[in-house]
């Protein structure tokens, strides 16, 4: 099996650039065999300002992902990114306001996993832009393979990435704007959360610089997309040229290495809590 992250300069509210690059991606994962393709956080608009303009541009890029996974249909190339959703995500579960970051994967031209981003990066304040999720990540069946899946700043909680790990995922997703400056950070959490989760890990990092406008920082990122196995190697690792990063993996390597050591027959939640 053939799985890549697609990292490029994502580019501020430019829809129509980033659907362009992800259409080309996805049809040069097409041509190399690669059956799932994971896309940048935030893929077609980046992070723009809050304000009235937020509800065209949520629109835009819903129109956005709508033409791409009718492309990625008929390429027969699943795709996954995350991006703006301004309804709920299930009954009951409150909405309106502001958008939800939300990771989605679709599979044959119709969703399978949704997942709206739990923790909001305060320095840069994305909690004036977004409301921030409400439910632990849940996981999914995907061509024989128990996926799963968190956004960006998600990783620095474990308490988050712990409930993939319970439910038996063998692959998960991350889709980032991870700067450069903890490059070094972003490698030791996709590792860790590979090698604690006994998972393999795809996890895709946009590349090129982008002004943060509260504050008018200008970030650097480097375009080291991941993809890690079970055991915590590298299989596959972006150099900062944007572009497809490809590995192939051996789903039953997960199933090994669960069996092999079975950390969850081992936990402990009569200790810390279920």
């Amino acid at each position: 099996m053939r799985i890549a992250a697609l990292q490029w300069d994502v580019r501020r509210a430019d829809v129509a650039f980033n659907l362009a690059a992800a259409r080309a991606g996805l049809e040069r994962a097409r041509e190399q065999g690669v059956e799932l393709v994971l896309l940048p956080e935030m893929w077609a608009t980046s992070f723009p300002d809050a304000g009235p303009d937020l509800v065209g541009l949520e629109r835009r890029a819903r129109e956005a992902a709508a033409e791409l996974t009718l492309l990625a249909a008929q390429l027969q190339v699943d795709w996954a990114g995350s991006g703006f959703a301004l309804e709920a995500l299930e009954d009951g579960e409150a909405a309106g306001g502001l958008p939800a970051n939300r990771l989605e994967l679709y599979a044959g031209g119709r969703r399978i996993f949704a997942y709206d981003k739990l923790h909001l990066f305060g320095p840069t304040a994305e909690e004036r832009v977004f409301r921030a999720g409400s439910r632990l990540p849940p996981t999914c069946s995907w061509r024989g393979l128990q996926l799963s899946g968190v956004v960006c700043y998600d990783l620095r909680f474990p308490e988050a990435t712990r409930a993939p790990f319970r439910d038996g995922a063998e692959l998960l997703l991350v889709p980032a704007q991870w700067p450069t400056p903890r490059a070094g950070q972003w490698r030791a959490l996709v590792h860790g959360l590979a090698a604690s989760g006994q998972c393999f890990v795809l996890a895709c990092n946009r590349n090129g610089r982008e002004r943060v406008a509260r504050r008018g920082l200008e970030l650097e990122f480097p375009g080291n997309s991941l993809i890690v196995g079970p055991g915590g190697e590298t299989l596959a690792e972006g150099r900062g040229e944007s572009g497809l990063v490809v590995a192939t993996i051996e789903p039953a390597l997960a199933r090994e290495w669960q069996q092999r050591v079975p950390v969850r027959r081992d936990l402990r939640p009569e200790i810390y809590g279920p």
